[in-house]
């Protein structure tokens, strides 16, 4: 297929030439009626955000150009079939677990997951069987599954219908996923790969392996992320031999996704697959050069640790995503959120999340020289101006909790309502976590202990953003009741 092409975007731009008098939705008539939101987004947006038409397509059961556009992706991914996504990669996960899962089924899955994969069990019913991800007890982040616990979990659930992996978590921690994939198929269950932070692993050389490449059966890859797409803009990846039909994938994505697809987020999907399969290789060279350059600058102030591949330990921490500037900060005395602050706050630099001992910076080709030299200069400045004595280890940040019921039985159960203070030994029916990342510190279904009470008021009191409960101070928290 010839990648240079990019029908969506193309068939947009023949309707912008044309003079066509909108008597249909959105209301905004090309800006007309809307002079305040054309001015900020400009006439060629308000142009092209337009409704569903014969020449342009319909998401929900494209024939022409989203169809064109959907089968350019599936080819430069590798993969048998590529839906665009306009609800996010959060709508691309829920698909999967739902295109393989049914009600009772049991799903193999790391507790350090999105929320959104939680969110599918609550809705979904399927019962998942956590795999406790490794902990590095320093650092204080949750490691990948590694294939021998994913091998054993196997061994005591043949009865589960597919594996979930992370590849690769938000500090850029791979799983050994290629091994997972063939012991997973070789009981018959089905491999989903969350790959939100992934999108380069397809385009770059030398990089950790990509779940298509591996042979899972399906994958969530956010483009927005690191491919230069619209925010909320998302692909659904389904291997060549998944076993699973369009139509059937396709029928579950509607279940949940808009019927009023955004064309500038169809667009950007498909100007961005085109740019990255003319120019992907360079591409993610200069983001793996970029974030390199940055951990040597950054570990040469002393105190900090940009951490890599040295990490790597062929077991939950099978390969290491060099694009991720995951930054350890107790080595100065300071948080990773207080860190995350003052960088926004005294020097406008915008980090992708701070926890309590690191901060994370997102590399893509947008990255300029200069900008990560400010990065660095900001980072001394604040050892020299803010820096105290090394802070203790955390041990540890993340905590695998214990599951004492399903998501759906605990969200939808008899409740509650305690102050998290006194919650301990209550089953919660509530998320609580730092977003980002969105793995949540407990979920539906686990038991509230005093250390994950601890860790939930540590974060708050340390200025984490968080988020999950029904009431917005997260100072009480919907239980089991007693």
């Amino acid at each position: 297929m010839d990648q240079t092409c990019a029908p969506i975007y193309e068939a947009l731009m023949k309707y912008n030439e044309t003079r066509v008098v909108p008597f249909d939705v959105p209301g905004h008539k090309h800006g007309k009626g809307n002079p305040l939101l054309t001015e900020f987004l400009g006439q060629t947006c308000m142009n092209v955000d337009v409704n569903s038409m014969k020449p342009l397509d319909n998401l929900c059961h494209p024939v022409s150009v989203i169809r064109d556009a959907e089968r350019l992706a599936a080819e430069a991914f590798g993969a048998g079939h590529c839906f665009f996504m306009v609800n996010g990669t959060t709508s691309s996960v829920q698909s999967m677990i739902l295109s393989v899962c049914r009600e009772g089924d049991k799903i193999i899955i790391p507790r350090n997951v999105h929320r959104s994969a939680i969110n599918a069990l609550i809705i979904s019913g399927v019962i998942p069987v956590y795999v406790d991800p490794g902990v590095d007890r320093r650092l204080g982040i949750p490691l990948g599954m590694s294939a021998d616990n994913v091998e054993k979990a196997i061994a005591r659930n043949p009865d589960a219908k597919a594996v979930f992996v992370n590849n690769p978590t938000y500090y850029g921690i791979c799983t050994d996923i290629k091994r997972i994939v063939q012991t997973a198929h070789a009981h018959g269950m089905k491999v989903l790969a969350d790959e939100a932070h992934g999108t380069h692993l397809y385009f770059g050389e030398n990089m950790p392996l990509s779940a298509m490449a591996a042979g899972a059966d399906m994958a969530a890859v956010s483009m927005h992320k690191t491919g230069g797409s619209l925010t909320q803009s998302s692909f659904l990846l389904v291997g060549k031999n998944a076993g699973l039909t369009e139509g059937h994938v396709r029928s579950v994505i509607n279940l949940t996704q808009t019927t009023s697809g955004s064309y500038l987020l169809l667009s950007s999907l498909d100007i961005a697959r085109k740019y990255y399969a003319a120019e992907g290789k360079e591409l993610c060279a200069r983001m793996v050069s970029s974030a390199e350059y940055a951990r040597r600058e950054i570990n040469a102030i002393g105190g900090y640790y940009a951490y890599s591949d040295e990490l790597v330990n062929g077991s939950d921490i099978f390969a290491f995503d060099k694009t991720k500037l995951s930054i350890y900060t107790r080595g100065i005395g300071l948080t990773g959120i207080e860190v995350y602050d003052i960088l926004r706050d005294s020097y406008d630099i915008q980090m992708e999340l701070g926890d309590i001992g690191n901060v994370l910076a997102i590399m893509s080709p947008g990255d300029r020289w200069k900008d990560i030299e400010r990065l660095v200069s900001a980072l001394t400045e604040i050892k020299r101006r803010f820096g105290r004595d090394s802070a203790e280890a955390v041990d540890h940040e993340y905590i695998n909790p214990q599951i004492v019921m399903s998501p759906k039985a605990a969200f939808y159960g008899e409740q509650e309502v305690l102050p998290i203070k006194e919650s301990a030994g209550r089953v919660s029916c509530e998320f609580v976590m730092c977003y980002p990342p969105g793995i949540p510190i407990i979920a539906p279904g686990e038991l509230l202990t005093p250390d994950i009470i601890d860790n939930i008021i540590y974060s708050k009191e340390r200025g984490c953003f968080m988020t999950g409960t029904e009431d917005m101070n997260i100072e009480k928290i919907r239980v089991i009741k007693a």
